[in-house]
């Protein structure tokens, strides 16, 4: 199994445990997320979800090697990417969260990270564009000039600057990233959980009213790279372990 889940009295702690790929989502593993975050939406005595990675990377994304169907019927990519959550959830970030792995801590409320976290939008220089969610979340999340750093230069952002910027919400130590999500979210649960949702409820309509137009900018923009001579060069390029050498169309 590349997912395992567990409770700790109301809060539901996700893993994602496939460390040797990377934590790189495959069918199997999105399947795993499918099942865990039904089980928060749906259980009612759940009041917060907590979704982490192993000690030395939270996720890569996506693994490109298996080119499999990632969209799941309830989360959309990866189990989680276009859920409609109504229970606040808490990205614990270890190492690298690069591509959908920055994009799963996008979509959720509230991110800690340790020390040596790093977050990261590298599509571009594999001839693809971040398409779970980024194009439009982390232009949300960040200064409009930052995200445009991350999205067109494959730069990563440090735990420290995540933080200054304001899309991490608390740099603890080295391997410390999940207790202090955990701690957070027992806070969490010292709210009203109906005042907790309403609150939720009322920033997304106000943040997230656009989402729509976002995806559709997304497809576009994917439909366009899939297409193009770069897309077939950057996925060779990844597959032989060498650098591309782009044509531009």
């Amino acid at each position: 199994m590349t997912v395992r889940y567990e409770r700790n009295g109301r809060v539901l702690v996700v893993r994602i445990e496939r460390e040797e790929r990377r934590n790189a989502i495959d069918r199997e593993t999105a399947e795993g997320l499918e099942e865990a975050f039904d089980l928060l939406d749906d259980d009612d005595e759940l009041w917060v979800g907590v979704v982490t990675g192993t000690e030395r990377v939270f996720s890569a994304g996506t693994d490109i090697r298996e080119r499999a169907d990632l969209r799941m019927p309830r989360g959309g990519e990866y189990g989680i990417i276009r859920r409609k959550r109504v229970k606040p959830l808490i990205a614990a970030v270890e190492g690298y969260a690069l591509g959908g792995g920055f994009e799963i801590a996008l979509a959720c409320d509230l991110v800690v990270a340790a020390r040596t976290a790093e977050f990261g939008l590298p599509e571009a220089r594999r001839g693809l564009v971040a398409s779970s969610g980024a194009l439009f979340r982390a232009p949300r999340a960040l200064p409009i000039n930052v995200a445009r750093e991350l999205l067109i230069t494959g730069r990563t952002l440090s735990a420290e600057r995540a933080f200054a910027l304001g899309v991490v919400n608390e740099v603890t130590e080295s391997g410390r990233a999940l207790d202090g999500a955990v701690k957070m979210a027992l806070e969490v649960c010292e709210a009203s959980p109906v005042s907790v949702r309403e609150s939720l409820r009322a920033l997304d309509a106000l943040t997230a009213g656009d989402d729509a137009r976002g995806w559709e900018a997304t497809a576009d923009a994917l439909r366009v790279v899939l297409g193009s001579d770069d897309f077939r060069t950057g996925i060779e390029a990844f597959a032989q372990r060498r650098e591309p050498v782009w044509h531009g169309r």
